[in-house]
């Protein structure tokens, strides 16, 4: 009981549910490593003891928690104080305020000081959070892509913020959209190989370079002489890859396209900034602060030592040492070529996110945050203090996946984060919200708990470590409300009771995708699956598709193209004839659907029609906001990632293509006569509504 005890008071769950209605224990050598993470010893009985009196005391002595978050309107998470204790309250601009514990307080990240009457004082972080996040100004479509998939006639063999920018202004221009949702643009670990998933990135906090277009950086336009000269030659390389990729077959080639693009800006790095352009990276150096000089400083360090910093000289691997210092001042050229190079993409970001506004969208860019970052990477480097030594986040076994997974991602630590006033997390957010309409948040389940996976144990041996969500939310809150961006929660999947309902309280919008939209609530006759969810009954506060990165296209999903490509990799755990009966059994529930609501005029038997009529319906549902993923707009068959593989697939580098698998330029997507019938059919039946016009 007293281990049991000592779990719980750090939020350690030890027991979880495979499956609803059943429990499971969490073995005693997992609750031991969990807690040994979070700086608790618990090996030994004795051990267990003196960690409870610890924590007793400490609660004893402790007038405030590590960090106060309270949210305008909400309620209010203030510790019981003596009677008569002063409360005062330091605010962000710099004021002091004496404080009753009610009245309300600006917005922001302020600090409250407290002395009792015995004399005791404190000091914590204090986080006002308005009450709900901003929401998309009025309902809206646009459209979802992974934007190394998008190639125009001027990528250089992947797409880049150049190809985002057109993207944005056609179809906010062409079509009345309101936002463009794209994969994670975070910094990845550097290969060769790169991990082409943009979901292991090595931060979070920057996004990756590769995705510049070389030439509308400034500097491009005055390199003369040998320089010139050797960029043309780059240029025309960058053009058969590109030509290899929509033309001949190729993957997409990450490494290949960044030794290209580096070696051009290494040539742009010898033009002067001008005297403007100077200032304004002088700027960006100085809001960036140590944020970016960690960063950079991995770069660098991962350039001359390798890209996994644990294999690193001792005293490199701590981001603070001495040793790092010395280096970081040897390594200085090539420390401020990594901030440049930050500064330049933020830049296109900035300008991608200007020009889907002035194409009259009125949210603009979605971006996506990964749920964490790669154990190498540069984030993981320079904030072990954040971070879980020796743990992964992954999630249980259940009906779906009787091992559970491992994502091989290290997880928050709810303590330090406490610790610092949520600042990682602050900071973090902020970075990502600064060029944003909207933010994705992958797994937002994750801002309340975390399945937690011991180094070397299997995935099934894990434990939920539990966060301050409402800590959690409130930060970001206040981060959203301030970037004046709505927030989209990744939530599909097995969900936690409440979490839902608690994410809409706050303003939260939620991710429905139309085949998982079932009647679970009267359930099915006789243990048949629930009937599709009737359009009316949908959520109101999500973003509804037809599907996802990770999920089959509307045309896979039509054929039964999905379960064949199953099938020829060894993924299906059941024969294929078993397979294929039910999911056209699935299938043929939701066009009996579509035809009983008038959706599917034409009849059965036509693939593109029957794609019109999954969007005629996400219409009709209350929806906030709309969203076609853009590979479903030409018929492209193949999903972007086939979770379950690693090579036997290849994830993360396909090109968007049309119905017979030929590779599609942005240029010919957007004379898509496929395409453009859709966009035309969704204006007819009411995405006119769900626009602006």
């Amino acid at each position: 009981m007293g281990r049991a005890r000592l779990a719980e008071l750090h939020g350690v769950a030890t027991t979880y549910e495979p499956a609803p209605g059943h429990s499971a224990k969490v073995s005693e050598d997992t609750v031991v490593a969990v807690l040994a993470a979070l700086g608790v010893d618990a090996s030994t009985p004795r051990a267990v003891r003196d960690a409870l009196e610890a924590h007793e005391a400490a609660a004893r002595g402790r007038l405030l928690p590590p960090a106060v978050v309270l949210r305008r309107g909400g309620k209010r998470n203030l510790p019981e104080l003596p009677e008569g204790t002063a409360l005062r309250v330091d605010t962000e601009d710099g004021r002091s305020l004496d404080w009753d514990g009610t009245a309300p307080l600006p917005l922001g990240g302020h600090v409250l000081r407290v002395r009792a009457p015995d004399g005791r004082t404190a000091g914590a972080p204090l986080i006002v959070a308005p009450e709900r996040l901003p929401t998309p100004p009025a309902r809206g479509h646009g459209f979802l892509v992974q934007l190394y998939s998008l190639l125009s006639a001027r990528s250089w063999g992947m797409g880049d913020l150049g190809d985002l920018a057109e993207l944005a202004a056609w179809a906010g221009r062409a079509f009345g959209s309101d936002f463009v949702q794209v994969n994670p643009l975070h910094a990845a670990v550097p290969g060769p190989p790169t991990d082409p998933s943009p979901y292991r990135p090595s931060s979070r906090r920057f996004p990756d370079p590769v995705h510049l277009r070389i030439e509308e950086i400034p500097e491009f336009a005055h390199l003369t002489g040998p320089a010139r000269q050797e960029a043309d030659a780059l240029l025309a390389r960058a053009a058969g890859l590109r030509e290899g990729v929509l033309r001949r077959s190729a993957l997409i080639d990450r490494d290949a396209v960044w030794a290209l693009k580096r070696r051009a800006l290494e040539l742009l790095r010898t033009v002067p900034l001008g005297p403007g352009r100077r200032a304004a990276y002088c700027d960006f150096l100085a809001e960036q602060g140590q944020a970016l000089d960690d960063h950079s400083t991995w770069c660098a360090l991962a350039e001359t030592h390798g890209p996994d910093w644990h294999t690193w000289p001792a005293g490199l691997r701590d981001p603070r040492s001495a040793r790092t210092a010395r280096a970081r001042g040897e390594l200085l050229d090539r420390v401020d070529f990594h901030c440049w190079l930050a500064w330049l993409t933020d830049g296109q970001l900035a300008a991608a996110q200007r020009a889907a506004r002035e194409a009259g969208m009125r949210v603009g860019l979605v971006h996506d945050l990964a749920v964490g970052v790669h154990p190498a990477g540069a984030d993981a480097w320079a904030q072990q203090d954040a971070l879980a030594a020796g743990m992964s986040i992954g999630a249980p076994p259940d009906a779906f996946n009787s091992r559970g997974q491992d994502w091989g991602l290290p997880p928050w630590r709810p303590d330090a984060l406490a610790a610092t006033g949520y600042a990682p997390y602050r900071e973090l957010l902020r970075g990502l919200l600064r060029h944003a309409g909207a933010l994705r948040i992958d797994h937002v389940m994750g801002l309340f708990r975390l399945w937690w996976v011991p180094q070397g144990y299997e995935p099934r041996r894990g434990a939920y470590v539990r966060y301050d969500a409402e800590a959690m939310l409130g930060v970001l809150a206040l981060e959203a409300h301030r970037a004046g961006t709505a927030v989209i929660g990744e939530d599909l999947g097995t969900v936690e009771p409440g979490v839902r309902e608690t994410l809409a309280e706050h303003g939260v919008l939620g991710t429905s995708v139309l085949w998982f939209e079932r009647d679970y609530e009267n359930g099915g006759a006789g243990g048949a699956r629930p009937a599709p969810l009737e359009p009316e009954r949908w959520r109101s506060g999500c973003v509804a598709t037809a599907t996802t990165h990770d999920l089959p296209s509307t045309a896979a999903r039509l054929t039964g193209d999905h379960v064949e490509l199953r099938h020829r990799l060894g993924l299906l755990t059941r024969p294929l004839a078993v397979e294929q009966r039910e999911d056209a059994t699935g299938l043929a529930e939701w066009l009996a659907l579509f035809g009983r609501l008038g959706l599917l005029p034409e009849g059965p038997g036509d693939e593109e029609a029957a794609v019109k009529a999954v969007h005629r319906f996400l219409l009709r549902t209350p929806a906030r906001l709309v969203g076609v993923w853009l590979p479903d707009a030409v018929g492209d068959r193949r999903p972007q990632n086939l979770p379950g593989t690693w090579d036997q697939y290849p994830n993360w580098r396909l090109p968007l293509a049309d119905a017979a698998g030929r590779p599609l330029s942005l240029e010919e997507l957007a004379a898509s006569p496929r395409l453009h019938a859709l966009m035309e059919d969704l204006r007819k039946h009411g995405a006119g509504a769900a626009g602006r016009r």
